[in-house]
């Protein structure tokens, strides 16, 4: 019996070591941007193309398409430029995919937009300006992808 203790409790110091060394990557550490530019065009259908460029603390980078799809009672067209920023997570990958996203627009000629956004436990906070005209309501999906 005591040649198991003096062996579990050098065990135990390791498995608590290796916790200690992981638990920042679990939390998520990497802090990312993106700089995009997206165009919209809906009457009840609503469709929007781009691109964007992230950037990550880690020093990852990535090119992405931006594909927005969705409805409502929305109408209107625009070009948008805009800054994002996620929630903090393990590496780039985990931003690429699907965002459900809803929002109330209103806007001529020149217009402002702020909305968050969210994929699971990954949030995106966007921020832009544009010009061009939109009215409505809509829901959808914003994909990041490649």
């Amino acid at each position: 019996m005591k040649a198991w203790s003096n062996v579990a409790i050098p065990l135990g110091l390791i498995a608590l070591g290796l916790a200690a060394r992981t638990a920042p990557a679990a939390e998520g550490s990497v802090k990312c941007t993106m700089r995009f530019e997206i165009t919209t065009w809906s009457i009840i259908y609503k469709s929007a193309n781009g691109s964007g460029t992230i950037h990550c603390s880690n020093g990852q980078t990535a090119r992405v398409k931006l594909t927005a799809r969705g409805g409502g009672l929305t109408a209107g067209k625009s070009v948008e430029e805009g800054d994002g920023e996620f929630s903090p997570v393990h590496n780039i990958d985990e931003l690429l995919g699907g965002y459900a996203e809803a929002q109330v627009h209103a806007g001529a000629v020149n217009s402002v937009q702020a909305q968050v956004m969210t994929k699971g436990e990954v949030s995106l906070a966007i921020s832009g300006k544009g010009h061009g005209w939109s009215l409505g309501i809509d829901f959808g999906e914003l994909k990041i992808e490649r």
